[in-house]
């Protein structure tokens, strides 16, 4: 099996063996966001690159500030950890320091750490207002002690303000513990290597709390196409972003795919064939709500939908 990036953090940290596949910089590039090199990460810790949003994008700069906190509060040299380091690193942003109080798990009681941003989607963009969700995995060192893996799943809430866009919240994700025993379907995703689950999403199905449809069509797609997966329960705004209706993704009844095939959703040179039929696939699998960068015709009433915020994904929602 090749190696995988999401799945090499497991559902927490763990001790992380690094040898030469693990000083390689992350697999996310060409299309979803771009990486570029970054500054030599600190001694033992995986190399990372500097995530930029794809040219594509709708209003790639709201994408890249929710970035930048991120990589700001999750990454540190020796001696810059703690909350006091991280709100030096959020001031230099021109941002409020108080946000460090909501990082929740980026801010581990370790003496170093790096980070990675795989992903930033939407989980809405109005006028003035978005929530940016950024998906990254972290490792973590304490003094003298072995490498940790882990990540999570943010959803940066930012509002619009002169000159950059503000950013109001931070909201990681909580993807609540493992179950004791798991139905065969949950297994089998998690194995699934044409399956890519980031950290927060594979904990989500380690829960139990992911919905068998959910479970059922990732498999089914599966089977014909590889399938990058960003945000499943935990990590999504509990409501659709800027109304008071509930997403079907607290629920467990959602999944967002950010890569088919190896191409990334909002990249212009992904053919829109692969999009329209990968959608038409979703809705044969069991999808009620498909969303996506094309509107596609036919289906049941409301079935396919499209608008800036799945842009750069594929929303497939399931019913009870």
């Amino acid at each position: 099996m090749p190696h995988d990036p999401y799945r090499a953090a497991g559902p927490g940290r763990r001790a992380f063996a690094l040898g030469a596949a693990g000083l390689l910089t992350a697999a996310c590039s060409g299309g979803g966001g771009r990486t570029s090199p970054a500054a030599p990460s600190p001694s033992g810790l995986p190399r990372t690159s500097v995530w930029r949003p794809d040219p594509s994008d709708v209003r790639p700069a709201v994408k890249e500030r929710a970035v930048r906190l991120v990589e700001a509060l999750g990454a540190w040299r020796p001696g810059g950890g703690g909350a006091a380091g991280a709100r030096e690193r959020v001031a230099a942003l021109g941002l409020g320091p108080a946000l460090v109080a909501q990082a929740g798990g980026l801010l581990p009681g370790a003496e170093e750490a790096a980070l990675q941003v795989d992903i930033a989607q939407y989980g809405g963009i109005l006028a003035d207002a978005a929530s940016v969700l950024v998906v990254c995995r972290q490792w973590t060192r304490g003094a003298g002690g072995p490498v940790a893996a882990g990540g999570t799943t943010v959803d940066v809430r930012l509002e619009r303000a002169a000159p950059d866009w503000s950013v109001s919240a931070l909201r990681p994700a909580a993807p609540g513990p493992a179950a004791a025993s798991l139905p065969e379907d949950a297994r089998k995703v998690l194995a699934d290597p044409r399956i890519r689950l980031p950290v927060a999403a594979a904990a989500d199905v380690r829960s139990g709390a992911v919905h068998a449809g959910v479970l059922r069509a990732m498999l089914r797609l599966a089977e014909r196409y590889r399938m990058d997966v960003s945000v499943v329960r935990s990590g999504h705004p509990l409501d659709v972003f800027g109304t008071d209706r509930p997403s079907d993704h607290p629920r467990g009844r959602a999944f967002d795919v950010w890569r088919i095939d190896g191409a990334a959703v909002v990249d212009r040179a992904t053919p829109r064939p692969l999009i329209e039929r990968f959608i038409r696939d979703a809705a044969a699998a069991g999808s009620y709500n498909v969303g996506g960068p094309v509107l596609l015709e036919g289906g049941a009433a409301g079935q396919f939908f499209s608008d800036d915020t799945h842009h750069d994904h594929v929303h497939l929602g399931f019913t009870a």
